[in-house]
C-alpha cells in the first residue's frame, strides 16, 4: 500500500505542472553485455536550464550505491524521499528495463530532458550516460556512453 501511495504521489506531481493532461510513456533501456554485475540506473527529468525536476525510476535497491549515480545524487540531493515507491532491481548486463509511466504533457516540447545515470560495481561510473530531450513525435533510439546499448521512449 505504501508503494502504491508513493507511486500515486509521483504521478500526481508529474501531472500537475500547468494542470496538463498526462500520457503513458514507455521507457526502454537495453544494456550492453559489459561483463559485470547488474547496473544501477537513475532515470530523472531536468528542465531547460538543466535543473533537477523529479526522479522517474531507480534501478537498484541498495542505497549505499546511489552516490555512484553522481549527477543524479548531486541534482536530487540523494534524498530517499525522491525514490520511495519507484525503485526496482538492478539491471543485468545484456538485459532490458522497460517501464511505463504517466508523464505530464507540459514536459514535452518545453525544453525538459530525460537523463540516465549508470553505475556498475567494480567498474567505472557513468554520469549522464544518456541525455535526451522530451519531445513528441518519432524518436530514434540513442546509444549510451558506456553501459546502455540503446534507449528509447514512446507514447
Amino acid at each position: 500500500m505504501k508503494s502504491l501511495l508513493a507511486a500515486l504521489m509521483l504521478t500526481t506531481a508529474l501531472t500537475l505542472p500547468g494542470l496538463a493532461e498526462a500520457r503513458p510513456v514507455t521507457l526502454t533501456t537495453q544494456l550492453s553485455n559489459y561483463g559485470g554485475d547488474g547496473a544501477y540506473l537513475a532515470l530523472y527529468v531536468t528542465d531547460a536550464q538543466g535543473k533537477y525536476v523529479n526522479t522517474l525510476w531507480m534501478a537498484g535497491t541498495k542505497s549505499k550505491y546511489y552516490d555512484h549515480l553522481s549527477s543524479w545524487a548531486r541534482a536530487s540531493g540523494g534524498r530517499p524521499a525522491e525514490i520511495n515507491g519507484i525503485t526496482g532491481a538492478s539491471v543485468g548486463a545484456g538485459r532490458t528495463l522497460e517501464i511505463t509511466l504517466d508523464l505530464a504533457d507540459a514536459l514535452f516540447d518545453a525544453g525538459y530532458s530525460l537523463r540516465i545515470d549508470a553505475a556498475v560495481e567494480d567498474m567505472r561510473d557513468s554520469p549522464n550516460e544518456v541525455v535526451v530531450p522530451l519531445t513528441r513525435g518519432t524518436k530514434p533510439s540513442v546509444r549510451g556512453r558506456r553501459y546502455i546499448a540503446s534507449f528509447a521512449y514512446s507514447m
